[in-house]
């Protein structure tokens, strides 16, 4: 069994427990996922599966490059692609599918993606800083203010909070709860919040830690 699988954020909805309790929920289209290539230990050096996620239209699939085109022998080309860790990669074919039943209500999960892009931000949105007073007069409303030092150590020192590229990057948010599997129409209803847009895709994994 791979212990994970590839997904597609549809977006934010809320569902209600039998006591009339309101929870946020992110519902994930975790469609069929083929098994790509297979890792391992003797040749790799590490056991793993590699999966494929939303398969290619034919006018993009003629387009791959050739070394791809040898991934796809056994199943059509997918425009994801990711590596699960596996149990017993000896039970595994190429070819193979896992589905969203890998996973169950009451599941704690992780699940990563690539976060919304901000552009670049100041100090206030990318960090929180309370900024300045806003009344007429100052001239310290939004910037971070000093940032240096005298004559020792004489330079910025580094990560050091400052305006910047936000957002953009992959994160992962631990130990999510399942409340809701959906077999039929290959939806995941994750309780809270996960990484990225509409429309992007995220992995869901087992949970590696406990709640």
């Amino acid at each position: 069994m791979v212990k994970g699988l590839l997904g597609k954020k549809i977006g934010m909805s809320q569902m209600f427990e039998e006591n009339g309790t309101r929870k946020p929920v992110t519902v994930l289209q975790v469609k069929p996922g083929f098994v790509v290539q297979i890792k391992n230990e003797a040749k790799d050096g590490y056991a793993a599966v590699q999966l494929g996620f939303d398969a290619l239209p034919a006018n993009r699939a003629k387009k791959i490059s050739k070394p791809l085109r040898g991934q796809f022998k056994e199943v059509p080309a997918q425009k994801f692609l990711k590596e699960f860790a596996a149990e017993d990669i000896s039970k595994i074919t190429l070819g193979q599918e896992f589905n969203v039943s890998l996973f169950q209500a009451g599941e704690l999960v992780d699940v990563a993606g690539i976060s919304k892009g901000r552009g670049f931000q100041g100090v206030m949105k990318r960090h929180n800083f309370a900024g300045g007073p806003a009344s007429h007069g100052h001239r310290f409303h939004r910037t971070g203010g000093s940032i240096g030092q005298r004559k020792f150590p004489g330079r910025v020192f580094k990560n050091k909070r400052m305006p910047g590229h936000m957002g953009n990057v992959r994160k992962t948010i631990q130990n999510i709860l399942i409340n809701r599997v959906d077999a039929e129409n290959h939806l995941l209803y994750i309780v809270g919040s996960v990484p990225g847009g509409n429309g992007s895709y995220v992995e869901v994994k087992k949970a590696t830690k406990s709640a």
